[in-house]
């Protein structure tokens, strides 16, 4: 495969993560890849890390299939995957088993050929530390995915795979407690398409006496983990201020969900199909501005039926 051309140099693509509230983000992902807008840097962490790996292959099936729930997906989520003691999440089936199985097959010819850089970020257990990984510790389709699962690792919702022997765990614990956009503020960029997975607004609260107590048993002999998780809320709202400002000197472009119907958790084949349905009709619906904030006109950038835009519009059953 020739080399993939990019059109958007200036600006990051920055996919929030949130679990199965990814299916919004599919929704806005896809209508990026139906016209033909292409960032030439895309990061993201948890659900975000998914979205991320998926928008730069160009996959608009996988796009949509990560974030429905959906045939051998629907044992690998919820109370049957607890009972089988794989946790709420089973990562073992949802990631390389669903990449090894022919699940949820990855273009990594397409991947390859795209020359985006591409930012995931993750939390490393026993230091604290935040650890970002790129393209070149993407080295097989394999390591990919796992990075992946390790950015989206939820402490005690997930069984964590070691990378070279590290454990990590969600990349929402770290810088940002979870809005990816300090990855690309940090690797130059001024201006940002920001994916947001939560509505206008939106603010965590400080944990509960119950929730603390969870943290607490959940980090067990890691006081990093423990200290993450319990002010994971502060750091978010600072980092979603920061965001909000960047948005009113019109540095940023926050799309943000007209309405969030899912959670984090949401297993129903329904309503995540609806979820992103919505996104992808509010995607379509808020062109115009996404055209005058990227390519400065509301007609302006490129069309589906141009050469270079892809394969143009299709609609995904």
């Amino acid at each position: 495969m020739n080399t993939l051309t990019n059109n958007v140099f200036d600006c990051a693509l920055v996919f929030e993560g949130g679990g199965y509230r990814g299916s919004f983000s599919a929704g806005i992902a896809n209508v990026l890849l139906e016209q033909g807008i292409h960032f030439d840097y895309v990061c993201g962490l948890s659900a975000g890390a998914s979205n991320t790996i998926n928008y730069v292959s160009r996959d608009r099936t996988r796009v949509r299939k990560s974030f429905i729930v959906d045939g051998p997906a629907k044992s690998a989520v919820g109370l049957r995957s607890i009972l089988r003691g794989k946790g709420y999440f089973d990562a073992d089936a949802l990631y390389e088993g669903a990449l090894t199985s022919g699940a949820l097959p990855f273009d990594w010819e397409a991947f390859s050929a795209n020359p985006a850089r591409v930012r995931i970020q993750a939390f490393e257990r026993n230091s604290g530390r935040t650890v970002r990984f790129g393209r070149e510790e993407m080295t097989d389709p394999t390591r990919m995915v796992n990075i992946v699962r390790a950015s989206s690792t939820l402490p005690g919702a997930m069984q964590p795979l070691p990378i070279d022997g590290v454990v990590y765990y969600d990349g929402g614990l770290g810088t940002g407690a979870g809005i990816p956009l300090c990855m690309a503020e940090d690797d130059g960029f001024e201006r940002f398409f920001f994916v947001a997975t939560r509505p206008r607004g939106y603010r965590k609260q400080p944990p509960t006496e119950r929730e603390a107590r969870i943290y607490a048993r959940i980090a067990k002999d890691y006081p990093y983990l423990r200290k993450a998780l319990l002010s994971r809320w502060e750091r978010y709202n600072v980092a979603i201020e920061h965001v909000e400002r960047l948005a009113a000197e019109g540095r940023a472009y926050v799309v943000y969900p007209d309405e969030m119907t899912v959670e984090s958790g949401t297993v129903s084949t329904r309503r995540l199909t609806a979820s992103y349905e919505a996104a992808h009709e509010q995607g379509l619906r808020d062109l115009p501005l996404w055209r005058t904030f990227l390519f400065g006109a509301p007609d302006a950038g490129p069309r589906p039926e141009d050469p270079d835009a892809g394969t143009g519009y299709i609609t995904l059953g």
